[in-house]
């Protein structure tokens, strides 16, 4: 993708160096590090993350730097090495990794490994660490997920997304749906937790197909389990096929309908919503790297257009792995753009994810118009009553996590 797909921001000093303001507090809060594989085997039809596959990356021009599997481990080292000079000696040991994508189980699970002793050796551990990779099911064995566990791994997040075929066709994922099971009993074999996503609204999907996919995932008895509607993203192949009527999008109650579904088939199953579209059989088995997002806490990106934050300074890489690659052989640091969160965003953004999870938002936090907004809100089923007088605290509702966005809305309106 272009560089003018990247978002609009004040430019990123090369040296990647941050405002003093954004380091004060850096020793006070957890650490997180996303380390971004931008490698895919086939595009799917529906995604629009910054990944690329290995066809297209050799089908660029000129003779500059880039990234392929045998190189990528060496260049997000270079990264790790960019983000210590940066943060300097107060940054605390890294308390969350999670290895995203693409698929990161391309890389070989040694090169996974030997990203994480750098991040052990530019900034440490703490104790008890969660560290996840995603993987595609059919791109991992009992071999590498062994490898991983050995490594410091703790944890693998594996796309099933349906187990009914016809959907997985519309959504060109192209695992087998046996493998997910196979993948699931190498990962508990290896003593990993297991994670499984899904994706529900795909066109075509009926509620007993989407009911399907549910039993199918709990009877692999995973650890957590999450639920995301698909989104038909601007510039996928999935919104030209609708936009030409060729694929013909579900009912506006549809997703609504399956979300319902969901929370009630997985909270009978024993698990328990702890964020809207993310359920965990217990407090241990959420993904902390998840919740530091969702509780405002710092974390640096690693990779091809991964995004970080630090301290209110939000910034993003340059997208394509050649550029990024270019960026670090000259000793620069890869960051595209940034910007500085106002007072305002800040507000608006703890606000936003707070309301998210299952801890909710505390009331005294709300400025004087959003705490007078509660009540209306519990009295139109949105947010859960007791939650607000016993505890002080705005918790939504199943109807309220339908309708989130409107409970923002209210909550931060003047």
């Amino acid at each position: 993708m272009p560089p003018s797909s990247l978002p609009d921001g004040d430019p990123a000093p090369a040296s990647g160096e941050l405002p003093s303001s954004a380091l004060a507090g850096l020793g006070t809060t957890d650490l997180g590090i996303y380390v971004h594989v931008p490698f895919c085997s086939v595009r799917c039809g529906y995604c629009d993350f910054n990944t690329y596959t290995l066809t297209e990356l050799s089908a660029r021009d000129g003779d500059g730097p880039s990234i392929g599997l045998d190189t990528y481990a060496a260049a997000a080292i270079a990264e790790l090495g960019v983000a210590r000079r940066v943060l300097g000696d107060a940054a605390p040991p890294v308390s969350t990794v999670f290895v995203g994508g693409g698929t990161p189980t391309m890389l070989r699970s040694a090169d996974l490994v030997r990203v994480l002793s750098g991040i052990r050796e530019h900034f440490g551990l703490r104790p008890g660490a969660e560290v996840t990779t995603e993987a595609n099911p059919d791109s991992v064995t009992p071999e590498s997920l062994a490898e991983l566990a050995a490594g410091g791994f703790t944890r693998v997040s594996l796309g099933m997304q349906s187990a009914v075929p016809h959907v997985l066709a519309t959504l060109e994922r192209t695992h087998d749906p046996d493998n997910v099971a196979r993948a699931v009993a190498a990962a508990r074999a290896a003593g990993l937790q297991v994670s499984v996503d899904l994706i529900y609204g795909t066109p075509g999907e009926s509620l007993d197909d989407w009911r399907r996919s549910l039993e199918a995932a709990l009877a692999l008895e995973p650890d957590h389990v999450s639920a995301y509607a698909l989104v038909v993203e601007e510039g996928t192949k999935l919104a030209r096929q609708v936009r030409r009527g060729e694929i013909m999008m579900p009912e506006d109650d549809d997703e609504a309908d399956k979300y319902e579904l969901a929370d009630e088939v997985l909270t009978t199953a024993g698990l328990e919503w702890y964020e809207v579209s993310n359920w965990a059989r217990s407090a241990q088995a959420r993904c902390r790297h998840n919740v530091a997002y969702w509780s405002g806490s710092n974390w640096w990106g690693i990779g091809p257009g991964a995004h970080s934050h630090v301290g209110g300074v939000r910034w993003w890489n340059v997208k394509h792995p050649a550029a990024y690659a270019a960026r670090l052989a000259a000793g620069e640091s890869p960051a595209h753009a940034r910007e500085t969160l106002t007072d305002e965003q800040r507000y608006d953004e703890t606000v936003l994810l707070t309301t998210r999870i299952t801890a909710g938002l505390p009331l005294s936090y709300l400025r004087v118009s959003g705490r007078a907004a509660v009540a209306g809100l519990i009295a139109d089923g949105l947010v859960d009553g007791p939650s607000a007088v016993r505890d002080g605290r705005v918790v939504l509702t199943r109807r309220g996590r339908l309708l989130a966005d409107t409970v923002v809305h209210r909550l931060i309106a003047p």
